[in-house]
């Protein structure tokens, strides 16, 4: 099974957790979504990881494609709201990332050490995560989060706590979608 899939199906993205996580987070940034169309976003902007092999990768980072295919039924609006809930799709596409990609973000950030850590292992995800997080400081990969975030440690728990930190910060900073100076992008082909 490929590890998209695993992340969807009971890793870090998983269809029965991921989406509540952001819920809270929309309720605490914005109030409560009133809007059906915004539950069926929580829920479907993350699942073009299904079949991917790997979750940063070349593949992993044309996910968002998939859940804004589905909100177009709604509208381009509405797909370019799913889209652009990855803000390095958003970058590289020269347009502004969304609210939705605010609440992702915090919701990254609220999830505790108990619940997402045993998953992203089970799921084989945090040794993707982790390595390019080492990678990008060592080699200047070309991926923005880990460049950014400057974590470089082999414990999980250190390293989780490092994203929580950054993207907490990302999402409260960010909240009314204002030019994102935090994530470089350098020697991407756009996607």
């Amino acid at each position: 099974m490929k590890i998209g899939t695993k992340s969807i199906l009971f890793g870090a993205h998983c269809f029965m957790i991921h989406p509540v996580f952001v819920l809270v987070a929309w309720c605490k940034l914005y109030g409560f979504p009133w809007d059906p169309r915004l539950w069926i976003a929580f829920f479907v902007h993350d699942l073009g990881y299904w079949g991917k092999p790997n979750m940063d990768g070349s593949e992993g980072e044309t996910h968002p494609e998939l859940g804004a295919k589905i909100m177009g039924i709604f509208g381009k609006p509405w797909a370019d709201f799913t889209k652009y809930h990855s803000k390095s799709y958003a970058k590289r596409n020269h347009v502004s990332y969304s609210r939705l990609c605010v609440a992702d973000k915090l919701a990254a950030s609220m999830e505790p050490d108990w619940l997402y850590l045993p998953r992203v292992k089970w799921s084989g995800e945090i040794y993707e995560y982790m390595s390019m997080a080492i990678e990008g400081l060592e080699n200047g990969a070309p991926f923005d989060e880990y460049e950014s975030l400057l974590i470089k440690t082999n414990d999980p728990l250190l390293w989780h706590w490092g994203i929580q930190s950054y993207m907490r910060r990302w999402a409260y900073e960010h909240k009314d979608c204002k030019p994102d100076k935090w994530t470089p992008i350098k020697d991407i082909k756009n996607i």
